[in-house]
């Protein structure tokens, strides 16, 4: 009823028994109905076994040389797989061992009882196994081979018993009858197991859908939540710095005035990242252009980039060259999510006055007018995120495309 299962199937037929695979809540019912095909199985099968071992302990169809291993061949392999199926433990191993196992047995079965046609009367043991076989083999196997399974062993068992009857023409009928009961009864028991495994999938997606619509209204929430509390808390840096500026006398004064609204820029371009400037140790301007890179990587979009670093350039303070990175992100950003990274391109030059970027597309362009207030991406990311390490920020937009330029000066 399962077999041997790929990361997303297509077919629920296909998947893996509980006591083979490894799942979290995502697969909550497809685990439980498995279970239960698995317990039922295992109680089918006691009942099935127990009938032809008694039924074997007396059979004289057999050669009495060929009795005794036969029956080990058999049943040490059936009672593996009904404690394996009742514990939930090798349960695929030990299906796929007794449904390979019987069609050889059946196979050998013309060979054990030739020369005894007189001892033939009444149903073999092997009889009450078919079925058996051919729901251990739908625990196991592909949709496919479980119908191979389903038809085939029937069919071989009619054909080994024919043969050991000698074709008596009184024998065939009652032998074809057996054969279609077990054809059906086999095509009956896949169906059920498909079906419960095609509801427990369906409601495994229901469930997933369920949870994956809830967690984007919790994270609309949750967005709408801290821009609120982004506004409270630029609304209270600004004014504090505002009101320092105002009361500045001093030189001190002024420098810390300045380092309250610099603090107030630098938490509003952060918002959407870690609040913090980062380390002020320099790094290469070739730090940048790494930078940039792997943000359009990350992005998944392929971007034209022209680096120009003299080797003269001097180092770039870490905060600075961080800034300018995540400004240039955020370009790159709003090229994908308004024009479709159209004409995306990039140009990265670092020398001796400083660094300067541009981010290009051709897409439709915009009208920074337009952009609602409480959209940061322009303003904090990139404006505000710039200024904050004392560079400048630059947008053109028309019908042609929109054009980021950033740049920063290195201290005269």
């Amino acid at each position: 009823m399962a077999a041997d299962a790929p990361a997303i199937a297509v077919d629920p037929a296909v998947r893996r028994p509980l006591g083979d695979i490894s799942t979290g809540a995502e697969r909550f019912t497809e685990r439980r109905v498995e279970r239960i095909l698995a317990l039922v199985v295992a109680i089918g099968s006691v009942v099935l076994g127990a009938q032809a071992f008694l039924n074997a302990l007396g059979s004289v169809q057999e050669d009495p040389r060929w009795h005794e291993p036969l029956m080990t061949v058999v049943f040490v392999p059936l009672t593996a797989m009904i404690i394996a199926l009742f514990v939930g433990f090798l349960t695929r191993t030990t299906t796929t061992v007794f449904a390979v196992l019987f069609p050889i047995v059946l196979i050998v079965w013309p060979l054990v009882t030739a020369g005894r046609v007189e001892e033939a009367g009444g149903q073999p043991w092997i009889w009450y196994l078919i079925n058996v076989a051919t729901v251990a083999a739908a625990m196991t196997f592909r949709l496919a081979i479980q119908a191979v399974w389903a038809i085939g062993i029937p069919l071989l068992y009619g054909v080994v018993r024919a043969v050991q009857l000698g074709f008596a023409p009184d024998q065939l009928t009652r032998v074809a009858l057996d054969v279609a009961f077990a054809i059906i009864l086999a095509g009956v028991l896949m169906a059920i197991g498909w079906m419960l495994r095609a509801v427990a999938v369906g409601t495994d997606a229901a469930r997933r859908d369920a949870i994956s619509s809830y967690a984007a209204a919790a994270a609309a929430d949750a967005t709408e939540q801290e821009r609120v509390a982004v506004a409270a808390l630029m609304h209270d840096s600004v004014l504090a710095a505002l009101i320092a500026a105002e009361r500045a006398r001093s030189d001190r004064e002024r420098a810390l005035s300045v380092s309250m609204s610099r603090e107030a820029l630098t938490r509003l371009a952060n918002a959407d990242q870690d609040p913090a400037e980062g380390s002020d140790e320099p790094v290469s301007p070739d730090v940048i252009v790494r930078g940039i890179e792997s943000a359009a990587a990350d992005l998944g979009v392929e971007i034209a980039l022209d680096a120009r670093v003299d080797a003269a350039s001097p180092a770039v303070p870490g905060r600075v060259a961080r800034a300018l990175v995540l400004a240039a992100m955020q370009a790159l950003a709003n090229s994908v999510q308004h024009a479709t990274g159209s004409g995306l391109r990039g140009e990265v030059v670092a020398d001796r006055a400083g660094v300067r970027i541009r981010i290009s597309d051709t897409g439709g362009g915009f009208d920074p007018a337009t952009v609602p207030d409480d959209r940061l991406g322009i303003r904090g990311s990139i404006v505000a995120r710039t200024a904050a390490v004392g560079g400048r920020a630059r947008v053109h937009s028309d019908g042609t495309g929109t054009v980021v330029t950033l740049a920063w000066e290195h201290a005269r």
